[in-house]
């Protein structure tokens, strides 16, 4: 009988010489990827998608939706930018390292940002994150497209020594995303407060007024830019924990509630988050929900989600706004989604994707409660989607 992982491994076209490889990728189904490693050396699981931004990486590897996942970048040159302190998006220390891994055509760029304070490839040693560059990104993203998100080990080993069986095994072992509560994971222990604006160039901040509204933000994974452009809005944030109960939030007496985005299945978290949400939305509190904070505002007014085959994730997604017949272009990154027709009576749709036509946004006729499934915090627009901040602010 052939050898499955042999096979597979001959069908690719890994740049890379196997007698010179030092990194891999090994999918559930066996096939194998090979190239240069980079980064942590060691093995990660986590499900493999692709990102199709061409600017953004370390916000994009440090963004809290992306545990347990493992990032092919389409774009073929990153690195040149470097990284920095003032780029990172996790607002918590337990997200910092959220991304398991992350793929790359070419090998990583060397700095050339006034802004870099250093390498990419020592950034990824730091935080833990396994590299793999040298690799068909493209065959990897058609394969993706497919065949949908597979599970993967991402390895790096200098001497070039992999156990592709195992690897393979290990990969086809894991539980995956689906039914999993990744958020308590990423999740901040204790409450923080947050005032600073969104960043000025060359990077100067300010503090919201003394007139500012209160806001509290359920983290299950934010941003901090979330944080920032509420706080342009006019709005000072607590953040809280995920789990902290509805009687706690309301006892902040906040103006109004954030669901943050976040990682893993909305189901998942949605065990605990949800009855929380259900006595917000009847205390009367005006809600934002953003992507995974969307997807469980909709689970808990009737409607249902779905495990999506590739995801949505890259700069560049155009969404209708029917509020204002506008189409903006924003940034996404989640991997489940709301089933636009198992909306109830009394929610609206407001948002849809116009690659897929899948629901992008809801409203709750008659309460200042809506939410959107992608990032107006991001800039690909480059502002878009900013206007959801002040829609918030004037609810309140």
């Amino acid at each position: 009988m052939n050898d499955p992982v042999k096979k597979q491994e001959n069908s690719t076209s890994d740049p890379m010489a196997r007698n010179t490889a030092t990194g891999i990728l090994v999918l559930a189904n066996g096939q194998v990827f090979r190239g240069k490693g980079c980064g942590h050396v060691g093995d990660k699981v986590g499900e493999v998608c692709f990102n199709t931004a061409m600017t953004g990486y370390q916000e994009i590897l440090t963004d809290p939706s992306y545990a347990e996942q493992i990032i092919c970048f389409t774009f073929p040159h990153i690195g040149n930018t470097g990284t920095n302190n003032e780029d990172e998006e996790a607002s918590c220390s337990l997200a910092e390292n959220a991304a398991a891994g992350a793929i790359f055509r070419e090998n990583i760029t060397t700095p050339a940002s006034w802004r870099a304070t250093s390498h990419l490839n020592d950034w990824l040693v730091n935080r833990g994150i396994v590299g793999l560059s040298g690799v068909d990104t493209r065959a990897l993203t058609a394969f993706i497209r497919e065949n949908g998100m597979p599970n993967g080990v991402i390895a790096h080993s200098p001497d070039g020594k992999f156990d592709v069986p195992t690897l393979a095994a290990k990969a086809k072992a894991w539980s995956g995303l689906v039914g999993a509560d990744l958020a308590k994971t990423v999740s901040t222990p204790q409450n923080y407060q947050w005032d600073e604006t969104r960043w000025q160039w060359p990077g100067k901040t300010e503090k919201t007024g003394k007139d500012a509204k209160n806001v509290v933000v359920i983290d299950y994974g934010t941003k901090q830019n979330i944080l920032r452009c509420l706080a342009e809005a006019g709005m000072k944030s607590t953040v809280v924990p995920a789990h902290m109960s509805a009687e706690d939030i309301l006892a902040k007496q906040p103006d109004g509630v954030v669901l943050s985005n976040g990682p893993g299945d909305p189901e998942a978290t949605g065990e605990y988050a949800i009855p929380v949400i259900k006595e917000l939305v009847d205390a009367g509190v005006p809600i934002l929900g953003i992507c995974l904070g969307h997807q469980m505002l909709a689970l808990a007014l009737g409607a249902k989600t779905v495990k999506m085959d590739q995801g949505h994730h890259g700069a560049n997604h155009p969404v209708k706004d029917f509020e204002t017949g506008k189409v903006e272009i924003v940034s996404m990154n989640h991997g489940f989604a709301v089933e636009g027709a198992t909306l109830p009576d009394g929610v609206s749709e407001t948002h849809k994707s116009l690659f897929d036509g899948s629901n992008c946004g809801l409203r709750l006729d008659g309460k200042p409660v809506f939410s959107v499934q992608h990032h107006p915090e991001a800039s690909p627009g480059p502002r878009d989607s900013f206007y959801l901040f002040e829609r918030f602010a004037a609810a309140l």
